[in-house]
């Protein structure tokens, strides 16, 4: 077999059991693993017409991309880079959407030993201002977006550190360079690094920001062992297979994209389909899951809720083995109906930004039971504890924890980038806090119950409040406000904004100040972090110390039925 993650396994073999899985699959790594060098370029040799992507898009374009031409194209791209002035430890943000010059530029920013932030491109200005300040970022890259690329304009010319817009799109704005026209020129030639230009496992290497409920995005580091985390998320949660082809429908600017669109995957010899879609709609999800003949799919339960509502008697899905979820609990009725009409089974899992997947329904090592995120991965020393820090029995409620006193497992982040206090405070007392609270049946599958904190998950989305306070309360209407998470029968979750307006503002009718607040969200951030539901109060609930009380208004919400239907 070809698959290269035998390499990386201490026991290659069929386990037979959970709890075989659990006390014998390890994961080692080597001398300064680099993927693009130890992985890309191995396939490109030794099997050079190996199937690594395939492209589509809503145009009707595709692309087929070997090993062999994504180790060939990212060496240019890296060569290019250089040109730039790009060097080991800079930071370079990618907003690419789902265009496959993602799957060149990451690698060859991992050959430099450059850092690479994906950024959804849903921003604006002022979230793209602030990453920029925060992360020194050096070039952005964008596709050819010209609302996306003015809101990049607006934000480099206040923010003032990066030296160079990008395109990936077959024309430049003014100023922009095309990348298209500049990497293809360049020579296929961009040798291992050495000396102090190497790369070495504990370097950084990727950096997400991830939204947090008590100040602006936190930023996520993850280093060169990274990647081979992801090989329990590939193989035995997704159950890629050797020349498979595997679709995560996650946009690049999400760190679940790197869950299922590039590292496990490929270290496990499955291709990647990407499908570079202009919106979701299920009935084409649904074709290009047939038409592709995909065999392993991964989706936020969002996505099953509008494909179990189609007739699939009219898609072909036998080929794809293994569907599978994350992002937000799963809906028992989703998933029996699902079963019901495809015969197939939704493998739930569930992680964070800063680790790869936790707990899993591992391939046929655990009977699925709906609304659990599974078992725990066998790479973390996962622990449930107290306000106290001490091991909570079963069936009782704590946050979910990871044991790092022994050993940091591979997949955990290194810490928050520029943040010595925040990494203190999460890595304290010799456990990861991952801020989750769970709860362990008897049999040991976890089940979540909610954040410590007060983050919202909205269609797959992590959205802190505090992001979008900060935008409502910039509106002269606006004295205060707190935003909250309602339930929705789409969505998950729905962002409510409750809010105490100023007096000039008091006589005006709700229902257009409703309207105001809306069209302000929406021309000031991004559209997943908008309010869909505004109440207006006289004053919100405090504590003695002057906090807002989030989980008060959840509590009045809930007890009054709130919902979006």
């Amino acid at each position: 077999m070809s698959a290269l993650y035998h390499e990386f396994l201490l026991e290659d073999r069929n386990f037979n059991d959970y709890e075989d899985f659990k006390n014998n699959c390890r994961i080692k790594t080597k001398k300064d693993f680099n993927f693009s060098y130890d992985i890309i370029d191995r396939y490109a040799e030794d099997s050079p017409d190996k199937r690594a992507l395939v492209w589509a898009d809503d145009n009707n374009e595709e692309k087929i991309f070997t090993f062999k031409e994504i180790s060939t194209k990212s060496k240019k791209a890296a060569s290019w880079l250089v040109s730039k002035g790009i060097k080991k430890g800079d930071t370079v943000m990618l907003i690419l959407r789902r265009r496959w010059e993602w799957w060149i530029l990451m690698p060859a920013l991992h050959r430099i030993g450059a850092i690479a932030i994906p950024a959804t491109d849903q921003l604006l200005q002022s979230d793209i201002e602030y990453r920029i300040k925060a992360a020194d970022v050096k070039m952005i890259i964008s596709y050819d977006n010209p609302m996306l690329q003015e809101e990049i304009e607006r934000a480099v010319l206040a923010a003032g550190t990066v030296k160079y817009c990008v395109t990936a799109g077959k024309t430049a704005r003014k100023n922009w360079i095309n990348f298209h026209g500049e990497y293809e020129k360049m020579e296929a030639k961009f040798p291992r690094p050495e000396g102090e230009k190497a790369t070495h496992n504990s370097d950084p290497m990727l950096l997400y920001f991830t939204s947090g409920t008590s100040g602006y995005p936190k930023m996520v580091v993850q280093d060169y062992d990274y990647p081979l985390g992801h090989i329990i998320t590939a193989l035995y949660w997704h159950g890629v297979v050797e020349d498979g082809l595997h679709l995560t429908i996650a946009e690049t600017g999400w760190a679940k994209s790197t869950w299922g669109k590039l590292y496990g995957q490929w270290i496990a010899g499955s291709a990647v389909f990407a499908y570079d879609m202009n919106m979701f709609k299920p009935a084409k999800m649904l074709e290009m899951i047939s038409k592709y003949h995909l065999t392993t799919f991964c989706a936020p339960p969002t996505v099953y809720r509008y494909l179990v509502r189609q007739d699939l008697s009219k898609y072909d899905l036998s080929c794809c083995t293994r569907f599978t979820t994350a992002g937000e609990a799963l809906n028992s009725e989703v998933y029996d109906k699902w079963l019901e009409k495809t015969g197939k089974q939704i493998f739930e899992g569930y992680g964070q930004t800063e680790t790869t997947i936790l707990c899993g329904n591992f391939l046929n090592f655990s009977n699925v039971r709906p609304g659990s995120m599974g078992r725990p991965n066998p790479l973390y020393d996962i622990v449930i504890l107290d306000s106290d820090n001490n091991p909570v029995p079963p069936e009782e409620t704590g946050e979910l924890c990871i044991r790092i006193d022994k050993k940091r497992p591979f997949g955990l982040l290194t810490g928050y980038y520029r943040n010595e206090e925040l990494t203190g405070q999460v890595f304290e007392n010799g456990v990861y806090h991952t801020g989750d609270n769970v709860y362990m049946d008897k049999d040991g599958y976890v089940w979540f119950i909610g954040r410590k904190d007060d983050i919202i998950k909205t269609a797959g989305y992590r959205v802190s409040p505090f992001e979008v306070e900060s935008i409502l309360q910039q509106h002269p209407a606006v004295m205060e406000c707190a935003v909250t998470g309602v339930e929705d029968a789409k969505r998950g979750m729905a962002i409510k904004a409750t809010v105490v307006l100023t007096p000039d503002y008091n006589s005006i009718p709700r229902d257009k100040m409703e309207i105001t607040l809306s069209t302000y969200a929406k021309e000031n951030t991004a559209m997943y972090k908008c309010p869909r539901l505004f109440e207006f109060v006289k004053e919100l609930p405090k504590t003695i110390s002057g906090k807002i009380r989030r989980a008060e208004i959840r509590r009045q919400d809930e007890k009054a039925g709130m919902a979006v239907s």
